[in-house]
């Protein structure tokens, strides 16, 4: 459909392969796989989560929320269950919000889920945007415990949200409910993406580092949002981190927004890198524009 390649495509973004949901597969039936896997390696039952947050940019409908029909599917009782949009930082942005509900002790186990069908909203005659993005879901459960209050705790530490809606267009999508009444295309600059990513995502990173009193070497893994290899790359080498400590899934997943940290981080867990104890550093950047990081202990 573009005049393309796929030694044009990996050496531009680091993508060799991606996942497109079946026309008839949504965001909600992506996000409640995700969720059943996350309570099955959990070991926990519908019954012990308090609630769900999904962070979607593709939601099914304008409403009701993909949340709810997790909710429906899994069998959870009564409880809240919202959607959080902030692009492909919306999970670090869910993350802050289940996070800050358990430490007020008002819950006590939340459903985290990122989940987007970057597909059904990508323009397949853009070059510059087509070959990068793909679907996929990603669930983790959180639950309040009682720790010593230091560092050697395992739970979130921080997390660190920003925004600046001054740069909202240079990533957005060209439609909308109360616009346009359709979904509209992804619209991206890329290369002032691209230079403004390295600079959010290290900096959101290097602000939960001081916030922690720990630096980076302190940090087993990081967890970042798979956009382009070579922001991923830039963001290691301006931190100082050396690529082995970071999570890489750009390959094989591509783009997948609200998805792409917890895809990484279920790769991380599942081949035996990511190990209870373990130190990680989430961070991501978005439309928006949207960034952040979470520290946390697994």
């Amino acid at each position: 459909m573009v005049d393309t390649s796929d030694e044009w495509i990996t050496k531009r973004s680091g993508i060799k392969s991606r996942h497109i949901a079946a026309k008839d597969e949504t965001t909600a039936d992506m996000a409640i796989a995700a969720a059943r896997e996350a309570l099955a390696n959990s070991g926990l039952k519908p019954a012990d989560i308090d609630g769900v947050i999904v962070a979607t940019t593709t939601p099914d409908q304008t409403f009701p929320s993909v949340a709810v029909k997790v909710q429906a599917a899994l069998g959870l009782g009564i409880g809240p269950a919202f959607d959080v949009q902030a692009v492909c930082t919306g999970f670090i942005y869910a993350l802050s919000v289940a996070d800050a509900f358990l430490k007020s002790g008002q819950y006590k186990r939340l459903l985290v889920i990122g989940a987007d069908k970057m597909s059904s909203i990508v323009d397949w005659n853009d070059r510059g945007t087509c070959v990068l993005f793909a679907d996929g879901a990603g669930a983790a459960v959180l639950e309040a415990q009682e720790g010593k209050g230091d560092i050697d705790d395992r739970g979130i530490f921080s997390t660190h949200l920003y925004a600046d809606g001054n740069m909202r267009d240079l990533l957005y999508t060209n439609g909308g409910p109360s616009s346009t009444g359709e979904a509209g295309h992804v619209i991206m600059e890329g290369k002032e993406v691209f230079k403004h990513a390295v600079a959010f995502m290290a900096g959101a990173v290097e602000d939960a580092l001081e916030a922690n009193n720990i630096s980076s070497a302190d940090v087993d893994f990081l967890v970042p949002h798979q956009a382009n290899i070579r922001i991923l790359q830039a963001t290691a080498k301006k931190l100082g981190v050396p690529l082995e400590k970071v999570i890489l899934t750009l390959e094989h997943h591509g783009n997948t927004s609200a998805a792409s940290v917890p895809l990484a981080l279920h790769a991380g867990v599942s081949d035996g890198r990511i190990k209870q104890g373990s130190m990680l550093l989430f961070e991501a950047m978005g439309g928006g524009l949207t960034w952040g990081a979470a520290l946390a202990r697994f």
